[in-house]
């Protein structure tokens, strides 16, 4: 078996899992839309009166709302769990005996969590969205195109970030200081709890300069037609560029880490 069919079969070894841990998947959905409703009614209730907030209207709001579920679904919290599980508990001794790339695997592990867990969170919330909320469709097929895309991207930049974190584990003796510290950053600068249109100029800035907008801010300005032609490629470029580098500080940083239990007999 080629190395590409053995990443395969783990992508289909966790969609199978995926589908026979059900109860996981109603956790994560559930948690999932009681995070988007909360801020489905603080937000309703800061627009009030409002037509608009800083160019941003309530109708804007509630797609941009439906952005930061899909992106928070398609990937959930077991696998950022399961990588600094691993760590842990030391089984990722077996992984260094394997003739695996221990970011592939997990890779194609989170990919196969994603497109079962994700893909069904996603459907519901869909249908939920249009069905009681004002959310709407992308304004063109470009838009929806390009919002595809940025969409998949975000994936690839969340995972790289959730495995970085994961591999904080190999210096900690617990994982869940390092989860609520990386969803608290990664929500804050991604833009999930607010829009990055209304930060103060000194903090848009900072959260301009860091990967986290790839993951909530430049899908939504897809979704709702704020970016075309040469800005929309410089913000599909944006992405590519933190994959790139976040994929290679990974591999960077697990060297580190293997080398150093290694050294001191782990």
């Amino acid at each position: 078996m080629g190395v590409s069919k053995k990443y395969f079969s783990l992508l289909i070894m966790s969609m199978q899992q995926a589908f026979a841990y059900r109860f996981n998947f109603l956790i994560n959905a559930l948690s999932g839309i009681i995070f988007v409703t909360s801020l489905y009614y603080v937000w309703k209730a800061i627009f009030g009166e409002r037509d608009e907030l800083n160019g941003l209207t309530w109708e804007g709001m509630q797609s941009y709302l439906l952005v930061v579920f899909i992106s928070n679904m398609l990937l959930s919290w077991y696998t950022e769990s399961g990588i600094a599980r691993r760590v842990l508990d030391g089984s990722v001794s077996m992984d260094l005996l394997k003739p695996l790339d221990f970011q592939k695997a997990r890779l194609f592990e989170t990919l196969g969590n994603s497109i079962v867990e994700g893909g069904m969170s996603v459907l519901f919330a869909v249908i939920w969205a249009f069905l009681f909320t004002g959310a709407q469709l992308p304004p063109d097929a470009a838009s929806g195109l390009f919002f595809l895309a940025s969409l998949i991207l975000s994936v690839f930049i969340k995972f790289n970030i959730i495995y970085l974190a994961g591999l904080v584990c190999f210096y900690t003796t617990s994982h869940l200081g390092v989860l609520w510290a990386r969803t608290a950053i990664t929500n804050l600068f991604s833009g999930a709890l607010v829009p990055l249109a209304l930060f103060p100029d000194w903090l848009g800035t900072m959260a301009r300069l860091l990967p986290f907008q790839g993951i909530i801010a430049i899908p939504a300005a897809f979704y709702m037609g704020q970016l075309d032609g040469a800005a929309a490629l410089e913000a599909i470029g944006i992405q590519l560029f933190w994959v790139v580098v976040l994929w290679f500080a990974g591999k960077a940083f697990w060297r580190w880490s293997v080398r150093q239990v290694t050294i001191h007999g782990g």
